[in-house]
């Protein structure tokens, strides 16, 4: 199949799109944590309180836009959609550089949400496009690479920025790459392999006769209505709020938690200390999509890999901040087996639902995972500020993961999936 689909052309072409558009995304919504531990809420008059709820205002416009974005990449075009996401993101991300007052600051960074809702679905709805059941975990987590990997290389490119010129040109030089990649993404995308100039028609026949062999397999499902209300994605949605309450936590705080915790650290230590746990992510992301992908089971590399992280946000607790390094290492393991599943767990839809709803029932998963983002986000700051140390943060967030692997572990199989000549047995399906 690979040999008539040419596997290794797709790869090339469409992942280098793929990582590059999903990492300007999160470069522009994960760099606020550097102008929190850098010194904005000083320069605005910003307190403790305010400013963990102003780091979670993404999430909330995240949240209710996820689903609208999913329908139009589903029903339309991923790239039209993309392409004018890019352009806005880019915009509300070099504007953030510009507020002069906190109710502006919340504008910005709900307008922010807004714009960016829609790529994370339309981009997986994209992969499924373009690549089969065998290379779709691979696919998923060359996607969401861009978070970790992302988050490695700003952490110190932000800490230089910051040291050099100011929290305000960080958020309008990071900016400015989203407005000219959207030009790039027009020239380079196309939404359908029909319509690919770079594949020959053989190759295209091939590819589509093999999507369409997956779906025949799969329990049609009438609407979206019928998808939303299954009890698998039920299930999937509560989990994946419980597991971005771990993710947000980690990502939005851990700057000000290194900062607050080790001593005489400036703004350049603290980048290179913030980039070690996103180095370990994206090593533990690849080999976890690639056993998934080789052993075609979903879950064994979800609730695993989450129950690790809980352990290790606990750990990291019982140590205190008297033993910094000791407590830095737990968080590294903890934010390198929260990223491992992503891959894996964004697969189990696809193979559970028909083409006609799966980008729906992805959107309504990651638009809760959104909405897990925001309290997650909100109350960790919430807690750091009013506590005065992460400890009680690390028991919060080490108690959504423990919840998450609950809810990973009750997912039933997708039992209503036919599977194809050479693939796993069907109880390793889901």
């Amino acid at each position: 199949m690979n040999n008539a689909t040419n596997a290794a052309k797709r790869w090339l072409y469409i992942m280098p799109i793929v990582f590059i558009t999903y990492s300007l995304a999160y470069l522009d919504r994960a760099n606020f944590s550097f102008a929190s531990a850098a010194g904005i809420n000083d320069d605005l008059g910003i307190t403790k309180g305010v400013s963990s709820l102003l780091g979670a205002l993404f999430f909330l416009g995240y949240f209710f836009f996820q689903i609208p974005g999913a329908v139009y990449a589903e029903r339309r075009s991923v790239r039209k959609l993309i392409f004018i996401c890019l352009i806005l993101w880019g915009g509300c991300a070099s504007l953030t550089g510009m507020v002069s007052n906190i109710p502006m600051l919340a504008a910005i960074r709900f307008i922010l949400g807004v714009v960016e809702a829609a790529v994370m679905p339309a981009m997986l709805i994209y992969i499924s496009n373009w690549f089969t059941k065998s290379e779709r975990s691979r696919a998923n987590t060359f996607l969401i690479l861009g978070n970790p990997v992302t988050v490695l290389w700003m952490s110190v490119v932000s800490g230089y920025l910051i040291q050099s010129f100011g929290w305000r040109e960080m958020f309008i030089i990071e900016g400015i790459p989203a407005v000219i990649w959207a030009f790039c993404w027009w020239v380079l995308v196309k939404d359908k392999p029909a319509q690919a100039t770079w594949l020959s028609g053989d190759e295209k026949a091939a590819l589509q006769a093999q999507l369409d062999k997956e779906q025949q397999g799969i329990k049609a499902v009438r609407n979206y209505g019928e998808a939303f209300r299954s009890r698998n994605v039920v299930l999937l949605c509560l989990q994946y709020f419980a597991w971005s309450i771990g993710v947000y936590g980690f990502v939005l705080w851990l700057p000000s938690i290194i900062r607050s915790g080790g001593e005489n650290l400036g703004m350049v230590e603290v980048g290179w200390l913030s980039a070690v746990p996103y180095l370990a992510a994206t090593l533990a992301m690849i080999l976890a999509s690639w056993a998934s992908d080789k052993l075609q089971n979903r879950k064994l590399f979800v609730w695993p890999l989450l129950l690790i992280a809980a352990f290790a946000f606990i750990g990291s607790w019982a140590v205190g901040a008297n033993h910094f390094w000791i407590s830095y290492t737990l968080l590294v393991v903890a934010g390198a087996a929260m990223y491992a599943p992503y891959g894996p767990f964004f697969a189990i839809i696809p193979e559970m639902l028909p083409r006609n709803v799966a980008g729906g029932a992805m959107a309504l998963i990651n638009s809760m995972g959104a909405l897990g983002s925001f309290c997650g986000s909100w109350f960790v700051g919430y807690l750091n500020g009013a506590t005065g140390s992460p400890a009680a943060s690390y028991i919060f967030m080490g108690v959504a993961l423990f919840a998450s692997v609950w809810l990973t572990l009750i997912v039933k199989p997708a039992n209503n999936t036919v599977i194809q000549a050479g693939a796993s047995s069907q109880g390793r399906t889901a």
